[in-house]
């Protein structure tokens, strides 16, 4: 016979309340009494039931985390903390990507088989968050955001893009070049206009000819370098979206033959582990990443724990230009 949450509560000599309260952490629940609890159900070889503890309180102590594509390096530096934070929080994630089907992902986050969700690829023409609402399920944005109401942990990225014009003015570029994030993404459209912002600030203009954008990966910045410099030959400094499309432009100068950063200058935004990576040295934009994962976490639990009121929190961080190795004045 399998053991229950009763035959835990007779051998603790309390309630099976009381069981229940003690194996989810509830501070109701003195420090001793978890202790007593806890002995208890390792004596037994008490596994609980997520499912008898999902009926039992109409929850499911699981939390949906909607990506976009786990073969881009950002994901898993982000996931991690994220999982580690809700963990300490007493919930489980389930993660899911809207790579091959958007619409199957929202279906399972709209199931009822979750809690709550944090969103990583909202894009300003998404449904999703709308429909959540109707569904009464809370989330967080994280990273990026719609423009709607909602609570959210991001990046100044205005400023991020600012100080990138601000470094290559002060260096003497002006033949300088954007391979950004497409402008349906907060992410894209923030780092684009505070680049385009801080070099009209300096008197440097930023024609048409010089933008390319796409999505944030390694093609985006391996292929849209050469049209770059198809363009305009005697461009200086380009400005990456992040750290991920900065290493395909890096890869693709390399394989044009040219030098960097004699030659040009390459800046990337998110400071991801490989950015310092003796093989790229790459000259980027920092914030701390895993501390905004985890206040995506906090600000979920703590909306789903019903402790704020406030229709939307949001949680921003400060932007820092990290010069490593791929910057120099133009040549």
């Amino acid at each position: 016979m399998s053991i229950t949450s009763h035959d835990v509560a007779r051998f603790a000599g309390v309630s099976q309340a009381t069981v229940s309260r003690a194996l989810r952490g509830d501070p109701r629940v003195s420090a001793a009494t978890r202790e007593r609890v806890r002995h208890a159900a390792d004596a037994l070889n008490y596994v609980p039931s997520a499912a008898g503890r999902s009926l039992s309180t109409h929850t499911t102590r699981r939390i949906g985390v909607l990506v976009s594509d786990l073969a881009n390096p950002f994901y898993p530096y982000l996931v991690g903390p994220l999982h580690d934070e809700l963990e300490q929080r007493g919930y489980r994630m389930m993660l899911l990507t809207e790579r091959s089907d958007e619409a199957l992902a929202a279906e399972q986050l709209l199931d009822h088989s979750i809690d709550g969700a944090v969103l990583t690829t909202a894009t300003s023409g998404s449904g999703l968050p709308d429909a959540l609402r109707r569904k009464q399920v809370p989330f967080v944005f994280l990273n990026r955001v719609d423009g709607r109401d909602g609570d959210s942990a991001v990046v100044d990225n205005e400023l991020g893009g600012r100080l990138v014009a601000d470094e290559l003015a002060a260096l003497g570029h002006t033949r300088v070049a954007l391979l950004g994030g497409v402008t349906a993404t907060s992410t894209g459209r923030e780092r684009e206009q505070g680049f385009v912002a801080g070099l009209a600030d300096a008197g440097i203009a930023l024609p048409a000819s010089r933008i390319r954008r796409g999505p944030y990966d390694f093609d985006t910045g391996y292929h849209g370098l050469p049209e770059l410099l198809a363009a305009d030959p005697d461009l200086t400094a380009v400005f990456c979206g992040n750290d991920v499309v900065a290493i395909g432009a890096y890869n693709a100068a390399l394989r044009a033959g040219l030098r960097i950063p004699e030659d040009l200058t390459l800046i990337g935004f998110d400071d991801l582990p490989m950015a310092s990576w003796e093989a790229f040295t790459l000259t980027t934009v920092r914030y701390d990443l895993p501390k905004m994962a985890r206040a995506a976490a906090r600000l979920l639990v703590e909306r789903l724990a019903g402790d704020v009121r406030e229709t939307a929190r949001q949680v921003a961080f400060q932007p820092e230009l990290v010069r490593r190795g791929t910057h120099a004045p133009p040549r």
